[in-house]
């Protein structure tokens, strides 16, 4: 016994796939800014918690890091522009080498170099893992982020519901 089907509607359906084809990107786009303000935030919560002690010149003794380096790795915190290829959308968040330089003990010191100093240890300088912490703590949440702000610029694009 042959049936027939007949379906409506999938000249919208098509219409709207269509449209999200088009947008996948700019929506993708959206939700990794949205990620990676989340990420910046939670490292430069991360760089308060770093414990300082007055600057003086290690002699023989590691040093804590200074309320100054503290103040400088806080503010140079960055979002990279944003590299959209064939694979998706990229970008970082940290000390890049946009993020300047600061005035430390009289020389000027590129702000990626201070914090790689503080979050890594020299021989001078006492570790204090501020970055990876930081990641460890806010990937999930900057993953939740992303995902609300895609499924918040589909749900727009579709005329649908966010659920």
């Amino acid at each position: 016994m042959p049936m027939t089907m007949k379906t409506e509607g999938m000249e919208e359906l098509e219409t709207m796939l269509k449209k999200l084809g088009d947008n996948a990107g700019r929506a993708a786009a959206t939700g990794l800014y949205e990620g990676a303000g989340v990420m910046a935030e939670e490292i430069k919560g991360s760089a308060a918690n770093i414990r300082t002690a007055p600057f003086h010149y290690a002699v023989f003794i590691q040093r804590q890091v200074s309320p100054e380096e503290k103040a400088v790795v806080q503010s140079g915190i960055g979002i990279a522009r944003f590299d959209q290829g064939s694979d998706g959308v990229n970008t970082s968040v940290g000390y890049g080498r946009r993020s300047g330089y600061a005035m430390m003990a009289g020389r000027m010191k590129p702000i990626p170099k201070i914090a790689n100093a503080i979050n890594s240890g020299t021989s001078f300088l006492k570790k204090q893992p501020f970055v990876r912490k930081a990641v460890d703590s806010g990937s999930p949440k900057a993953s939740d982020a992303i995902v609300k702000k895609i499924e918040e610029k589909i749900n727009e694009m579709t005329g649908g519901t966010s659920a």
